[in-house]
């Protein structure tokens, strides 16, 4: 089970790269969720209004699988496909490339366009910040208050974040742990009720 994901912080990650007179400005983000994209790479669109193509790929969720590159207008799989390479090399998720070009009146065709947009993306994801995740998941358990000492014992010993805790004639507790630790610590909650 994998249960832990790399991704950036949220500091930008900036990469430029130049060929011909063209320009590509590129930019990481950290993002959690694809209107999150969306509203980035609008701001690029409407910030670079003068530039030719705003190019972009994204990577979301521990899973790796919610996906899109976009080579707007470039030649297809010239823009969108590179950089897309580059957030899979680097085995990042939760992340967005933002690939500007201004034209420089020189076409570099298939393979340079493929060498720029790469370059730019890997620039940008170097300045980045990488950090690594756990995937967890949340278990509450409900329980009598002479089972307390009990709780608080497995919560010590497999050290889950308390997400939230209510002590009344019947006590719940909500805790955040590793997803590889989560059957552990239902198994040990469960094991209580029958001391």
């Amino acid at each position: 089970m994998v249960d832990e994901y790399k991704t950036i912080d949220n500091k930008i990650g900036e990469g430029y790269y130049t060929d011909k007179r063209s320009k590509f400005l590129a930019f990481a983000h950290h993002i959690s969720s694809i209107d999150e994209a969306k509203q980035i790479i609008t701001e690029y669109r409407k910030k670079y209004y003068d530039a030719r193509h705003v190019c972009y790929a994204y990577m979301l969720g521990a899973e790796r699988a919610d996906f899109r590159a976009n080579d707007d207008g470039e030649p297809s799989s010239t823009a969108g496909k590179p950089i897309l390479g580059q957030i899979n090399s680097n085995e990042l998720t939760d992340i967005l490339v933002c690939v500007v070009r201004y034209y420089g009146g020189v076409n570099l065709g298939t393979g340079g366009l493929i060498v720029a947009y790469r370059n730019a993306a890997a620039e940008a994801i170097s300045n980045c910040n990488i950090v690594v995740k756990q995937v967890e998941e949340q278990v509450t358990y409900n329980f009598s208050y002479p089972q307390m000492n009990g709780v608080m014992h497995i919560v010590k010993e497999l050290g889950p974040r308390i997400i939230s805790q209510s002590f009344d004639n019947t006590c719940s507790i909500t805790l955040s742990i590793r997803k590889s630790e989560a059957e552990k610590l239902k198994k040990k909650l469960a094991d209580l009720a029958f001391q």
